[in-house]
């Protein structure tokens, strides 16, 4: 069923937002034909030949059908003052739709410390069997690794030469190795693991939601822009929508489950008078259930880069050659399913400590064979050959918000990230640049290396190479934290992921982190789904014996 529900219809479990973790909610709870649920997702099908294309990432930057496409609030120490460009999927699939497809963990110590902040049940060793129980990697089973999971997990196929100098200049340069970022010992440089199977991406729709989409128990509405959640006292009954207009309304005889993202969930859950009573009056939305952490806590992993302009190294780039090099990838790719556009371009990546003070990790580096500045938007830079390197601060201190606009649910929302307030982060970051011209300065690059454009090789001073990078400032894309889990009076929700105070509704998403995990983020969401469907039918199994009744 793919129709909006305009009669008062009712399902066991109503799910707002098909991204990374609705998807595999829907997929989990479903599976029992005797659970009914309902998908509720603002954006289309997406289903695209590009969707399923690795190396089309680059296209989703420009696109307003797949992206939400939001902007940062402008500050004025960051890009010259310009709003920061915030990628956002759009779609069944969510961002797993269009991202990187890099598929990482974090470190042990990221979910010791959630768990160490009173979230029972969240340590490492409790929340790798969720992280296996997904996976189907390519490696197969370990003690760190599941196969035989709906997601496929692959190791990069290493098409672009400048990656492989990028493992030799480590060894020259003495900077440790992995063999697995997601093992025992991730510090070092390696070969990343992408969400790809047989050439075609492997996002979270693909991977749990088709399979499931014939199951008669699960109804699933595109271009459902949620408005409200309806609230009957301190319970959440159900949830008022519009497709193309109309208004429509789903009843949860269960829960509700908000799955709309580190942006979209805290939006929601104000416009529905839950929030800051001081940011509701503001709106004049009636204030229905104070909770002052709702949109608080932003976290965002920093990027800055270094770029390097070069003599053709094979990479990508909209020179005459490059052009040629990625034409014979489009007939290569769509005629025989090989070729460039089959992977990801970011095939090499690291975790290093950017100095000796830090025991674990600070910094994670993408090495990407093109120019890649401002998302991939830069049209004059791509007109160059070149490389880039770019430099992650993975456990950043600053803390950004999100807020209101207006009281309209389709105004996007007001993201305040805050970027590099904090004093750690610059000096992670600085120092993480620093390491990072050490390895480009590898005798294997002699051949090919021009000069470097970003920082620019005359910034040597910390204050010069701070304002090179504030100039040039993006993010991970990996935005988390608005609706953190907790127990303190900031926490939104509670280690079971039950709003506090409210009854019938979850958040289920990256919101809910505490502190971001140490990397990409698009597998602890997943991970956080896994754990999510297994406490609510844990539930649903207890509310059926008479000691447990009140848990209804």
């Amino acid at each position: 069923m793919n129709t909006p529900t305009t009669e008062n219809t009712m399902f066991d479990y109503v799910i707002i937002g098909g991204g990374s973790a609705g998807c595999v909610l829907a997929n989990r709870l479903s599976a029992d034909p005797a659970i009914s649920v309902c998908l509720l997702e603002a954006g289309g099908d997406n289903q695209s030949a590009l969707i399923r294309t690795p190396g089309a990432f680059g296209y989703f930057m420009f696109s307003r059908k797949y992206n939400w496409a939001y902007r940062a609030k402008a500050d004025p120490t960051v890009c010259k003052g310009r709003r920061m460009f915030l990628p956002r999927g759009k779609g069944l699939g969510g961002s797993s739709a269009i991202n990187g497809m890099v598929y990482i963990r974090g470190f042990r110590r990221d979910y010791d410390e959630w768990a160490a902040l009173g979230n029972t049940g969240w340590s490492f060793d409790e929340v790798l069997p969720y992280f296996k129980r997904s996976e189907d990697n390519a490696r197969g089973a370990s003690s760190h690794h599941g196969s035989g999971g709906p997601l496929h997990v692959s190791d990069a196929e290493m098409h672009y030469p400048i990656s492989q100098q990028f493992l030799e200049a480590a060894k020259q340069t003495g900077l440790p190795l992995t063999d697995d970022f997601n093992g025992a010992k991730p510090e070092g440089v390696g070969i990343y693991q992408f969400t790809i199977r047989d050439g075609q991406r492997c996002g979270v729709a693909a991977a749990f939601l088709d399979p499931a989409r014939r199951r008669s128990n699960l109804t699933v509405i595109t271009h459902a822009h949620v408005t409200q959640l309806n609230l009957i006292g301190k319970r959440v009954s159900g949830v008022n929508y519009e497709v193309n207009g109309q208004p429509c309304f789903v009843a949860a005889k269960c829960e509700v489950i908000l799955s709309a993202g580190a942006y979209g969930s805290p939006q929601l859950l104000m416009l529905s008078g839950i929030g800051d009573p001081f940011e509701l009056k503001r709106h004049k939305i009636a204030c229905k259930h104070v909770l002052p952490g709702v949109g608080q806590n932003l976290q965002e992993h920093v990027d800055s880069c270094v770029l390097t302009s070069s003599h053709d190294h094979g990479g990508t780039s909209l020179t005459p050659t490059g052009i040629a090099r990625m034409c014979k990838a489009i007939w290569q790719y769509y005629r025989h399913k090989k070729g460039l556009l089959r992977a990801s371009a970011t095939e090499i990546g690291a975790y290093l400590c950017s100095s000796p003070e830090h025991v674990i990790p600070d910094v994670q580096y993408h090495i990407i064979p093109v120019l890649f500045d401002d998302s991939g938007r830069d049209i004059a830079l791509l007109a160059k050959t070149g490389y880039s390197v770019h430099v992650y601060v993975v456990r950043p201190k600053s803390r950004g918000s999100v807020r209101l606009a207006s009281n309209d649910p389709y105004a996007e929302p007001v993201v305040d990230q805050c970027l590099l307030e904090h004093p750690d982060d610059i000096k992670s970051l600085l120092n993480g640049i620093r390491l990072a011209r050490r390895w480009l300065a590898a005798p294997i690059f002699s051949a090919s290396r021009k000069k470097e454009l970003v920082p620019g090789a005359e910034r040597v001073s910390d204050e010069e190479i701070l304002e090179a990078c504030r100039n040039h400032l993006g993010n991970g894309f990996h935005p988390v934290g608005t609706c953190k889990m907790g127990i303190d009076e900031m926490a939104v929700v509670g280690p079971d992921l039950k709003v506090h105070g409210l009854d019938n509704l979850r958040v289920v998403d990256a919101s809910i982190m505490p502190n971001v995990v140490s990397g990409n983020t698009n597998a602890p969401t997943i991970m956080i789904a896994e754990k999510a469907s297994d406490m609510i039918l844990e539930l649903r199994t207890m509310s059926k014996l008479p000691e447990f009744a009140h848990c209804k």
